[in-house]
């Protein structure tokens, strides 16, 4: 049985503190794994992937169930303490090998060109440097090897893009544990030398209202070779 928690050295245990938004978290997003048809978007989001694989703020850890046998090792990295220990829950029931470790986006605590391929799941919202958390996943990542991606941004008319940076500048970021309403992340992997593969963009919910936070995108960009 492979080792499912680890702990890196010389990283903080709490890099990222919100206890009390993780706990709510926590519940919301098992809900909507069927309510809101998230369950879905992470198959879509994770099949194909093989070898060795990256997962960037892993949370919970709702993605590890949907890891194809085709990948042989998941390394999750997580930074807030609740979800860590409940991702390390999840990885236990994984049907691959899952290790949950503390670490930042922006630092990430492994070897330049490591892995196969890298997953980001809304994570780009809430990273505190963009730029510096894609240049992390650019230098693990083997030349060539992907980045699948799930995030939600800047979307709607002019009404909806206007209330997103109002509430990014006011309330959301400290009652949403840092995240933030009104980022680009097609662009930001653009601009840190990603190739975008396709990409589609997806309303959540579904079949809901809209609001701030459905202008989601999920898709593919590559390490160039």
């Amino acid at each position: 049985m492979p080792l499912r928690s680890v702990r890196a050295r010389g990283v903080p245990r709490d890099a990222v503190h919100h206890p009390l938004f993780a706990r709510c978290y926590a519940r919301i997003s098992v809900n909507a794994e069927t309510r809101m048809g998230m369950a879905r978007v992470r198959e879509r989001l994770l099949t194909g992937l093989s070898g060795r694989v990256i997962e960037v703020g892993a949370g919970n850890g709702l993605n590890f169930s949907h890891y194809p046998d085709t990948v042989s090792e998941v390394v999750a990295i997580e930074p807030e303490r609740v979800l860590r220990h409940l991702a390390v829950e999840a990885a236990l029931r994984a049907r691959v090998p899952v290790d949950v470790a503390p670490g930042t986006a922006e630092a990430l605590p492994v070897k330049s060109e490591a892995f196969d391929a890298a997953v980001v799941s809304l994570v780009l919202c809430s990273v505190r440097d963009v730029p510096r958390a894609l240049a992390e996943l650019r230098r693990v990542l083997r030349p060539g090897g992907q980045v699948r991606f799930f995030e939600h941004g800047r979307g709607g008319g002019r009404v909806m893009t206007s209330a997103q940076r109002a509430l990014d500048r006011t309330l959301w970021p400290p009652l949403s544990g840092g995240c933030h309403l009104s980022r680009e992340p097609v662009a930001a992997l653009r601009e840190a030398g990603f190739t975008l593969g396709p990409y589609r963009r997806v309303m959540m919910p579904e079949n809901g209202p809209a609001l701030p936070s459905s202008y989601c995108v999920q898709g593919t960009a590559w390490r160039p070779a």
